[in-house]
């Protein structure tokens, strides 16, 4: 073969990577990531404790406060990296002479690199050369940020522009609190498929029991039961939750049968001592079809965390049957199913009452998200798409966010680049999965909207 045309088949080949590579220092680019930036984010899922209880703070020399270790401590990084703990008591450089080569083999993880914009962009420092006094004066600046909340408030309103966000209090299931003008309560229905029995709970919080005992209510029979997270729903929605959200995939199978209700009465009463593994999974199974009801008759959709937990049985693959047998229940498939991203496009391009929400997917594999963008736009509408921060303080939500911002931004120059996508088509796109659908999915967010911005729109 002649030497030219070796090398224009080379170039051809390797055209589209270094399109890929090379996106973000081109103008359609940075004039779709501006756009982007500029909408008034809605966050479909957030773990953000009132401001007394944000966890990870540190007692240092100082006092007790959030430090440059509490902010890597408070994001995923840890999961899968080294962290050295804070000597109780000690100054910073007790902690960095350690900590400070606990990084080296995390520098290509997204749960390494999600976290860096939080230093560069909030505090102008760059976590990768900083100096050791640069580091000291990093976390003192951290620590004098975290003695009010207003600093959060900032960060959280202003520099990651975010409006409403969805909080999954799971420290407090059934309270609805909202500490924060941007918070918007939820449900979380995780604990109440162990409701075969009292003793079956951990903590008083996440007792549909207790509930119904402030109440005034009795649970006696499986009917009672039933009665009792029917009242749950219904405070729900008297304290305007707008969806549901369990987190069963990192405790069990996603594979929920449609167990005869005979089956529950007669697990229904009995301790876990006395339950066969397989007695408890029918339970659990029952509880999660009479949910997928409640969610339709209360009109609140339900968020299920797929993939990445327990991963033999968290491939969403496994809802399928449940999706189509509850038509009426919206069904909204956290983390785009990492790493079945495209299983989790199929089930939504066949079940018009399943919804996909990319949140924690950037963090978890940058390069994955924004492949998972594209093709679920090539598969389903473009208005059944999400996305959330899902961390636990004001630094991790504005990584968490900056990071998707520029996720889908480049997800979204590419195809416009390679001539699959018009620009305005693309502005359009990045709104909805940054706001506009959220708005449409959860209908109640529209009167509680604050930002004038928003207000203005028509």
């Amino acid at each position: 073969m002649p030497r030219f045309l070796v090398t224009l088949l080379c170039i051809g080949t390797l055209a589209p990577q270094l399109a890929a590579e090379d996106i973000k220092r081109t103008e359609l680019y940075r004039r779709i990531r501006a756009s982007l930036d500029a909408v008034p984010a809605i966050d479909t899922h957030d773990h953000l404790r009132p401001f007394e209880e944000i966890p990870f703070r540190d007692v240092t020399d100082r006092g007790k406060g959030m430090t440059l270790r509490g902010i890597w401590q408070g994001s995923y990084y840890p999961w899968i990296n080294p962290l050295s703990p804070w000597p109780e008591g000690q100054p910073f450089d007790a902690w960095w002479s350690k900590a400070k080569s606990d990084f080296g083999n995390a520098k290509a993880t997204s749960f390494y690199r999600y976290v860096l914009p939080a230093f560069s962009d909030l505090y102008g420092i760059d976590f990768e050369t900083m100096t050791d006094e640069q580091a000291k004066d990093l976390s003192s600046r951290i620590f004098e940020n975290d003695k009010s909340d207003k600093w959060l408030h900032h960060v959280i309103t202003e520099r990651a522009n975010i409006e409403l966000m969805l909080i999954d209090p799971y420290w407090a299931r059934f309270k609805f609190e909202r500490a924060y003008k941007f918070a918007v309560p939820i449900l979380n229905v995780t604990t109440m498929v162990d409701g075969y029995h009292p003793s079956s709970f951990a903590s008083s919080l996440d007792s549909p029991y207790e509930f119904a005992k402030q109440q005034g209510r009795e649970i006696k029979t499986l009917d009672d039961y039933l009665a009792t997270l029917e009242a749950i729903f219904q405070k729900a929605v008297e304290s305007d939750a707008v969806c549901l959200k369990t987190t069963l995939a990192y405790q069990r199978t996603l594979d929920f049968q449609n167990v005869p209700r005979e089956r529950a009465v007669r697990v229904f009463g009995r301790p876990k001592a006395e339950l066969s593994a397989e007695e408890i999974k029918e339970f659990q199974d029952f509880v999660i079809w009479r949910l997928c009801e409640l969610s339709a008759r209360h009109e609140l959709p339900f968020q299920i965390h797929t993939g990445q937990a327990r991963i033999q049985g968290s491939n969403p693959m496994l809802l399928v049957d449940l999706i189509a047998a509850n038509p009426r229940t919206k069904f909204v498939l956290f983390h785009g199913g990492f790493p079945w991203v495209g299983e989790t496009g199929v089930i939504a391009m066949r079940h018009k009452n399943v919804w996909v929400d990319s949140v924690w997917l950037p963090q978890l594999s940058y390069t994955t998200a924004r492949r998972a963008y594209q093709e679920w736009l090539e598969v389903m509408p473009s208005d059944r798409l999400m996305w959330g921060a899902d961390t636990v303080q004001a630094e991790g939500i504005y990584a968490a966010t900056v990071w998707t911002r520029q996720c889908l931004a480049e997800a979204l120059a590419e195809k416009v680049e390679r001539g699959e996508l018009r620009e305005a088509d693309a502005l359009r796109i990045g709104r909805q999965i940054l706001r506009d659908n959220a708005l449409k999915l959860f209908p109640k967010l529209q009167r509680q909207l604050w930002k004038e911005t928003a207000k203005a729109e028509p």
